[in-house]
């Protein structure tokens, strides 16, 4: 790498970033997985990245990731919407000063709200530029919580807080095109600062051709999934939030209707909850909940699926998940939102948002039509594989960079 010193003119070929990530990084979900994607990516272009993250999550071998020091109370927390973040986000800033002033970074990027914050203090203290990669509204994504009361006196104050983060950036990063209108027509943010750039697929590593059959058989022998009956996957973070009482109910429904079909839940947390959920609604038999998965493992538990299903309601952030889905060319089931209707395109089975019946109605729609499931797979597979690169999205994290780079030299 050249020697490079932040505040020269020139702009050098191999970038030193610094990625600021609020968050237990890395979990197999969500967020997580943009996170660990985009650093690949940009490793792969020739670029070294540091990633400072809370103490807890799991280290991952190809990557540079600094942790702040544990909580003196309450090591085994976990980290979530509450006032406890806010201790992990207290000494996330001062380990995202302290790697700043080792890395010297040439581009701060900071994901989420908070990261965008704390990465403010740094970029301001260098004198760099800072990218904030946007995946979705943060008060929205409080109120669906139920952690922030959308009719509350602090509702206001706490959109206002959102806005003026939103405006500390010299770029941002958007997830969907629906993000960046937001940003745009509700948060006044001019367009020329955003940029997007929507979640993309590994298609190397989730290609169904390159899965084992004898592994395949194995993880069916281990969660006794029936042979004679299609499989209904699912891949995320089990909460009322991502839809997981839609798919009980889904079940619920297809018995009801005398449609054979079978349901693998996987992810986490409250797994017993959910399963217990499924036996008092009489469908514990048709629904299996295999705890998490490891996301070096996500293709072959996938690859299980005849259909892949989507029932998260929000309307603004991204779903990561539904690449993977079409990577793997799987049909997809999806409440129709237009972060969904982006990734699938014409491809996608919707059901208006939140109608259970509508959803129940794509789900028999496929189960009776397997040519049609077949078709719509292969569909989505060549649209990921087209669309979706993270390689080209890499290539336009760089141009972003180089951009800003060179506007401030």
């Amino acid at each position: 790498m050249p020697a490079y010193d932040v505040g020269e003119t020139a702009v050098p070929r191999s970038l030193r970033v610094l990625m600021v990530a609020p968050t237990s990084f890395f979990s197999d979900y969500g967020g997580h997985i943009r996170i660990l994607e985009e650093s690949r990516a940009l490793q792969n272009l020739g670029h070294r990245v540091a990633i400072v993250t809370y103490y807890k999550g799991s280290d991952l071998p190809e990557l540079d990731i600094r942790r702040t020091p544990r909580l003196p109370y309450r090591p085994e927390y976990e980290v979530g919407s509450s006032r406890h973040k806010i201790a992990f986000d207290v000494y996330l800033v001062g380990q995202t000063v302290r790697e700043g002033l080792r890395f010297r970074p040439h581009i701060i990027h900071g994901h989420m709200h908070e990261g965008a914050l704390i990465g403010s203090v740094l970029a301001r203290l260098l004198r760099v530029p800072l990218v904030f990669d946007f995946q979705g509204s943060m008060t929205a994504e409080m109120r669906d919580h139920n952690f922030l009361d959308g009719e509350g006196r602090l509702f206001p104050w706490v959109l206002r807080l959102e806005g003026w983060i939103n405006r500390l950036p010299q770029a941002i990063l958007t997830s969907s095109g629906k993000a960046l209108r937001l940003l745009r027509d509700e948060f006044d943010i001019p367009e020329p600062k955003l940029f997007p750039l929507p979640d993309c697929a590994d298609t190397v590593r989730f290609d169904p051709a390159q899965i084992d059959p004898q592994e395949q058989e194995q993880i069916r022998a281990r969660f006794q999934l029936p042979a004679d009956r299609p499989i209904i996957a699912y891949l995320g973070l089990l909460t009322d939030y991502q839809g997981v009482p839609h798919l009980i109910e889904a079940a619920v429904r297809l018995q009801e209707k005398g449609i054979h079909a079978h349901f693998l839940v996987m992810g986490y947390p409250q797994v017993a909850y959910y399963r217990q959920q499924a036996v008092d609604r009489g469908v514990g038999g048709m629904m299996t909940f295999t705890g998490k998965v490891e996301y070096r493992y996500a293709p072959l538990y996938l690859s299980l699926g005849d259909i892949a299903v989507a029932p998260k309601m929000s309307t603004t952030e991204g779903s990561g998940k539904l690449l993977n889905y079409m990577a793997m060319a799987q049909p997809v089931v999806a409440y129709d939102s237009p972060v969904h209707r982006e990734y699938l395109g014409e491809d996608g089975v919707y059901a208006p948002l939140g109608d259970i019946d509508g959803f129940v109605d794509g789900l028999c729609r496929l189960l009776q039509q397997p040519e049609e499931r077949r078709r719509r797979g292969e569909r989505l597979r060549e649209r990921a594989m087209s669309a979706f690169s993270w390689q080209r999205a890499g290539e336009r994290i760089v141009a972003v960079y180089r951009n800003l780079l060179t506007e401030n030299s």
